[in-house]
């Protein structure tokens, strides 16, 4: 692990494939050919059959080798996660549009089955939500056989980008829903799916306050939270401790803006200002502290803040989320 100059040590990081030779992996067209079903692809099939949908093919994975549907499934049968981020009214409605004037559905949604009926989109809530809205009556879609996809809603996702709101309340949706499956596995058994331990903390202050300012504290978050080997039921309740103590230090930090509005002081980075004001980790070495002690030392200096010695040049050097920030 690398250290920085204050001596506090960089956070490992995040490992990406390596590019690789061409032609040397996965299947080549020939092999990707599948002539028959078995096991969770055979369920899979029977669903779309027992569903009133139509399977127009069926092949393996040329990357990883699993069997995948190609179906045309009643739209009325197909449902987004409901872990999901909100839908965007704005994004579905533009989409329906283009998919009218060009007279063609050409992006078919990613799809798994239901727990009990029907089926689950983890990738693809907007596309749905367009055609129902131009009153169809089937959608295409590829159905994989695999129900732990519908948990990897981040890393499939990519017809709207997320902010941070929309993925931490999308995170904390879908530990929630990682609970109610097996509360007993450990949270770090989960990182894949939820990318970074502190969007499920940044997801329960969401939750309590959909105007929280995340913006100006996730980067500290980020930095202490980690995923914890403890059972999900049990690490939950460290990050509900932390997001009592990040909304007990927003509050403080908020009046801190209030006087310094009072003041005169105008700027979108005045909660920034302020956070990074009263945060010691740029002056520590060593080892960083436990966020929530961290957490509290933030709220005692926010409570101390004398806003009567901040000039209107200390803000010039401000940078970070503007208060509005998700």
């Amino acid at each position: 692990m690398a250290t920085r100059r204050s001596g506090l040590k960089r956070a490992p990081a995040k490992r990406r494939a390596k590019k690789a030779k061409a032609d040397t992996r996965g299947l080549t067209p020939v092999e990707c050919r599948l002539d028959m079903l078995s096991g969770t692809a055979e369920e899979a099939r029977e669903r779309v059959v027992k569903e009133g949908g139509e399977i127009i093919g069926s092949y393996r994975d040329p990357l990883g080798g699993g069997a995948l549907l190609a179906c045309i499934l009643p739209i009325s049968k197909v449902e987004p996660t409901p872990f999901q981020r909100d839908l965007s009214d704005a994004h579905h409605r533009k989409l329906a549009d283009v998919i009218d004037k060009t007279g063609i559905f050409l992006d078919p949604i990613i799809c798994v089955t239901a727990p009990e009926s029907g089926f689950w989109t983890p990738n693809g809530m907007h596309r749905l939500m367009a055609m129902r809205r131009l009153g169809a009556k089937s959608v295409t879609a590829l159905v994989v056989p695999r129900r732990e996809v519908a948990w990897q809603i981040l890393a499939l996702n990519t017809e709207k980008a997320h902010n941070l709101k929309e993925k931490s309340l999308e995170v904390i949706r879908i530990y929630r829903g990682l609970i109610d499956e097996d509360a007993g596995r450990p949270e770090s058994g989960f990182a894949f799916y939820l990318e970074e331990a502190s969007f499920v903390t940044m997801g329960l202050c969401y939750e309590r306050n959909p105007r929280f300012a995340g913006g100006a504290y996730n980067p500290i978050v980020k930095r202490l939270e980690k995923f914890s080997d403890e059972p999900l039921a049990k690490a939950l309740k460290s990050h509900e401790t932390h997001a009592a103590l990040l909304q007990e230090l927003d509050e403080r930090v908020a009046e801190v803006v209030k006087k310094l509005k009072d003041r005169g002081f105008v700027s979108p980075y005045l909660r920034a200002f302020v956070v990074a004001r009263i945060n010691p980790l740029r002056f520590m070495t060593g080892e960083p502290p436990e966020l929530a002690d961290l957490l509290k030392t933030m709220t005692q200096r926010a409570a101390k803040f004398n806003t009567e010695k901040i000039r209107q040049e200390d803000l010039a050097s401000a940078a970070g989320a503007p208060d509005d920030a998700d």
